[in-house]
């Protein structure tokens, strides 16, 4: 639910793409087949990181180089560097403000209501 919420919330703000590329990082880390990498990574890299790609995240120019130059023998750690940037961006701009929105006010709202039905069964 909290991650549904945070999505939610990044939506209103315009700014989905990047927990959308933390998660495709995440879930491109796993990937075991060396074909399936390569085919990810192209994927990762056409919808987040080239030039005018649909959800471009905002990166600098020479962790985008690297990438680009990476790209053609892509690795499971060719995104690292990219990832750990957005996570702190998230981390210090976008969830912070989270915290403090209506989507989390509800969200809590939710959970309580939730917790306390399990120990009131009655309610």
């Amino acid at each position: 639910d909290g991650l549904a919420a945070f999505r939610t919330f990044l939506k209103s703000e315009f700014s989905e793409e990047n927990v959308e590329f933390w998660l495709a990082c995440e879930d491109f880390k796993k990937t075991k087949s060396s074909t399936e990498i390569a085919s990810k990574a192209r994927k990762i890299y056409s919808v987040f990181i080239q030039d005018d790609a649909p959800k471009e995240i905002n990166i600098d120019f020479h962790t985008k180089s690297h990438i680009s130059q990476s790209i053609s023998e892509p690795t499971l750690s060719c995104f690292d560097d990219a990832q750990r940037l957005i996570y702190s961006l998230m981390a210090k701009d976008s969830f912070p403000r989270f915290l403090r929105s209506e989507a989390y006010k509800e969200l809590l709202n939710k959970q309580q209501g939730r917790h306390q039905k399990r120990w009131l069964p009655f309610l």
